[in-house]
C-alpha cells in the first residue's frame, strides 16, 4: 500500500514536520546518550508498528556505530545481554510510556526508580520528552502510511535545516 497523503510535499504539514524536527534536535543535542536515544526511539516505533521510523533510527544508529547486534536484539532487549543497566531502564520506559493504553497505570514506580539512577535531571528531562516526541512521530508516520525503507542517515538533520 502506498502512503496516503505525503507529509513531505503538503506546506502545512512540512511547516510542522520541519518544527517538529527542531524539537527533536534539542533531544539530539542533549547529554542523553546518543545510543539510548536511537535505542528508545527504535523501540518505541516497533511497539508502535511504524516502519518509517524504525528504518530512520536503524539507520541513525548504525550510522553513529551502533552494532548490528543490538539492533537486532532491541525488540527483544529483556532477553539479551547486550545492553548496560542504565540502556535498560531507558527501554523499559520507553515501552511503559509508548504502551499506555495497554498498562493503565503508566510508567512504573520501579522503572521510574532505575531510569532516576542512571540519568541525571537532564538527561531525564530529554528521555522523557523523547518517549513523547518519538510516540508522536509514529503516529504520524502509521496515519499516512508511511513506509520504512527510503530514509537515508542524515536526513533528519537535514530537515531540521
Amino acid at each position: 500500500m502506498d502512503a496516503r497523503f505525503n507529509l513531505f510535499e503538503n506546506d502545512v504539514a512540512n511547516r510542522f514536520t520541519q518544527r517538529f524536527a527542531n524539537a527533536g534536535l534539542v533531544i539530539h543535542r542533549s547529554s542523553l546518550p546518543r545510543s539510548a536515544q536511537e535505542l528508545v526511539s527504535l523501540r518505541a516505533s516497533q511497539i508502535n508498528g511504524c516502519g518509517w521510523c524504525v528504518d530512520m533510527h536503524t539507520k541513525e544508529a548504525a550510522a553513529a556505530g551502533e552494532s548490528a547486534v543490538r539492533l537486532h536484539l532491541v525488540a527483544t532487549w529483556r532477553e539479551s545481554t547486550v545492553f548496560t543497566e542504565a540502556e535498560r531502564a531507558a527501554l523499559a520506559l520507553a515501552e511503559e510510556g509508548s504502551r499506555l493504553a495497554d498498562a493503565h497505570a503508566g510508567v512504573s514506580d520501579e522503572t521510574w526508580e532505575q531510569v532516576r539512577t542512571h540519568y541525571d535531571d537532564d538527561q531525564v528531562a530529554a528521555l522523557v520528552c523523547l518517549v513523547a516526541l518519538i510516540n508522536a512521530a509514529n503516529r504520524l508516520a502509521v496515519i499516512v502510511h508511511q513506509k520504512g525503507g527510503s530514509y537515508e542517515a542524515g536526513q533528519f538533520a537535514a530537515a531540521a535545516g
